[in-house]
């Protein structure tokens, strides 16, 4: 079974240098250190940059920061970046309001299979507590399960069961196609499966539906689905939604490619690419 050499951790933001730092801690304090960091900035202002460089002077592993002018909601693009500038044969994304688990790369690479992806859930965080962890700037990867259980008892969370570590919870090959639930804030994917497909569509701007959209194609192209659940939990910090009017468009572009078979795109991580022969039968 072939099994990850290092791991790029792609950590997209967007002027939440907060967050950011809390994310940026979590993964720098990983059991599995064979990994590096990829900030993948969709605009943000300057401080930002300076968090991730005083970030990159003291760490143990390579520390990269990729970013784009400010035109909007463009997550597509600035991940095809992250992909670019990463040095590892697999890559896990995250968002940059996502803290990972001390365990989280470890897991990611204990259940990473040629021909698969992991794709992994969160815990969400209310407002009034993700206000208080981040000004505290507490270590939020290290707190333990008995403040997680208060939380919970609190309703600042909204489940505490994937922190009780059932390593091998069965079914996590269970419905292999499916998408639900398919989120790129926790999302493990091969490099040369990114590579196959072109990466993300950057014609999707505005929220909603890339990640779906890359991992449909994945599915066309072959790969198959493993459930991260129970293992690579992240805890996802409090934010406004963002605005959603492009979200039906693009879940009804994500369909129609479901159904044609088609897993290449010409506006990826390599514009130009060759349309033809693209589909499965």
């Amino acid at each position: 079974m072939n099994r990850p050499g290092r791991i790029s951790l792609v950590i997209t933001t967007y002027n939440r240098p907060d967050a950011l730092a809390a994310v940026l801690r979590a993964c720098l304090d990983q059991t599995d250190q064979n990994c590096e960091l990829i900030v993948a900035d969709d605009g943000s202002a300057e401080d930002t940059a300076m968090l991730v460089e005083s970030v990159r002077a003291a760490a143990p592993v390579r520390v990269a920061h990729v970013w784009q002018p400010d035109e909007g909601f463009r997550a597509a693009a600035i991940r095809n970046k992250g992909i670019l500038a990463a040095q590892g044969d697999y890559v896990v994304f995250l968002d940059g309001d996502c803290v990972p688990q001390r365990t989280f790369v470890a897991a990611h690479r204990r259940l990473a299979e040629t021909g698969h992806i992991v794709t992994g859930s969160r815990i969400l965080l209310d407002e009034p507590l993700t206000r208080r962890l981040l000004d505290e700037q507490a270590a939020i990867q290290r707190l333990p399960l008995s403040f997680w259980l208060a939380q919970r008892r609190e309703r600042h969370i909204n489940k505490v069961l994937p922190l009780l570590g059932f390593q091998a919870m069965p079914l996590r090959r269970w419905k292999p196609t499916s998408l639900r639930g398919i989120k790129t804030c926790n999302l493990g994917v091969w490099r040369d499966d990114l590579e196959a497909i072109n990466g993300f569509d950057e014609s999707f701007v505005g929220w909603g539906h890339e990640d779906a959209d890359l991992v449909a194609r994945l599915y066309n192209y072959g790969v198959r689905r493993t459930r991260g659940y129970f293992a690579t939990e992240v805890f996802h910090l409090w934010h406004r939604e963002a605005p959603r009017d492009r979200a039906r468009g693009n879940y009804e572009t994500v369909q129609a490619r479901l159904r044609s078979g088609q897993y290449l795109v010409e506006q990826g991580m390599r514009p130009g690419t060759d349309l033809q022969d693209t589909h499965r039968p």
